[in-house]
């Protein structure tokens, strides 16, 4: 752990083009966002620990690569070895091919650890597949133990997230978060005084783990994970952390934390927002913003102005309406998907 509250950059800058080659000569077309341009992904030994999954963990490429497995005996984890007051935290992640409903790979923040009442957490969570379907992926934002009112999406992924690897990014600065998928923004969530709380604002590790989660993870948990498919292997490379690592016994809130990481204010460009935007129109499968059923009255950061899809995209229980194609009988709408968030 850091032995301090100072902010410590903790990779060396290379050059964009020395990084882009790297990460073409690993293999896959996908390209890393832009904060991770300059960036020196770390060896396994370098900055992370396994926390559960003995054998299930191996280490591939001097460490440059991590296969998670999840078989009948357990599935398998780790997590970072600092703590970290905001950052820029990014891997590379191919996802268990073949049938996978039930199958959770987690690639997330949390202090659940330390603040079990009021914790926080960031994440992405890719939710196992019926074979012939998409992947989905679902982003989480909780803060202070605000899991009770959950600041979920979920998406449907545009790509196989088995046939190679894509980059999965959290940018964490005092007053925003983004989510990232290869170098595209998918989802920016800006603080406002109505959060208080419940925007992330505590210290936290990095974690990425594979695990059964047949209750929920797969249409609501109608899909359990079916082991005659074990093993499931999720592969983990370009782990990047660019963070500001902390002690977390320390005071955590020190005002130059995170002021010489080069990511606050880090600006959205117009490119880059219109990419996002064309994204969520296309792939936001569940939105907790129009979710009336889990909130009559929508929170906070749901008003006008905050990036808000248009309402007529979803129905009362916040999935994705699927209207049916031209010339199917009047008076019959694809109404919400058979999903659940949760």
């Amino acid at each position: 752990m850091a032995s301090s509250a100072s902010c410590t950059l903790l990779l060396p800058t290379l050059s964009l083009a020395v990084i882009l080659l790297a990460l073409c000569a690993r293999g896959g077309e996908a390209r890393p966002p832009p904060p991770l341009h300059g960036v020196r992904p770390l060896a396994f030994d370098e900055g992370y620990t396994q926390i559960f999954g003995s054998a299930n963990l191996a280490l591939l490429r001097d460490g440059r690569r991590v296969r998670l497995t999840l078989d009948e005996s357990t599935g398998a984890g780790f997590a970072s070895q600092d703590v970290f007051l905001h950052g820029f935290f990014s891997a590379a992640i191919k996802l268990p091919a073949d049938y996978a409903a039930g199958v959770v790979v987690a690639f997330y923040l949390s202090n659940g650890d330390v603040y079990e009442k009021t914790h926080d957490e960031l994440d992405f969570e890719f939710l196992g597949n019926v074979r012939g379907r998409e992947w989905r992926v679902q982003t989480n934002v909780y803060g202070n133990g605000s899991t009770d009112a959950g600041r979920e999406e979920r998406y449907d992924l545009p790509f196989d997230p088995t046939d190679d690897f894509h980059h999965y990014s959290i940018l964490w600065t005092s007053d925003r978060i983004i989510f990232y998928v290869d170098e595209t923004p998918i989802r920016e969530v800006v603080r406002t005084a109505a959060m208080g709380a419940a925007f992330p604002s505590k210290p936290m590790s990095l974690y990425a783990t594979i695990w059964d989660g047949s209750a929920w993870a797969t249409l609501g948990g109608r899909y359990r994970v079916n082991y005659k498919y074990a093993p499931f292997v999720a592969e983990f490379a370009d782990l990047a952390i660019q963070g500001c690592a902390v002690d977390p016994a320390a005071d955590h809130a020190v005002a130059s934390c995170g002021a010489g990481l080069g990511l606050a204010p880090l600006a959205v460009s117009a490119e880059q927002r219109s990419a996002m935007a064309a994204f969520r129109r296309a792939h936001t499968s569940y939105s907790y913003c129009h979710d009336r059923r889990r909130y009559p009255v929508a929170l906070s950061e749901c008003g006008a102005g905050a990036g808000l899809l248009p309402g007529r995209m979803f129905g009362p229980d916040g999935m994705k309406q699927h209207r049916r194609h031209r010339g199917a009988a009047r008076g019959h709408r694809g109404g919400a998907q058979d999903d659940d968030v949760m």
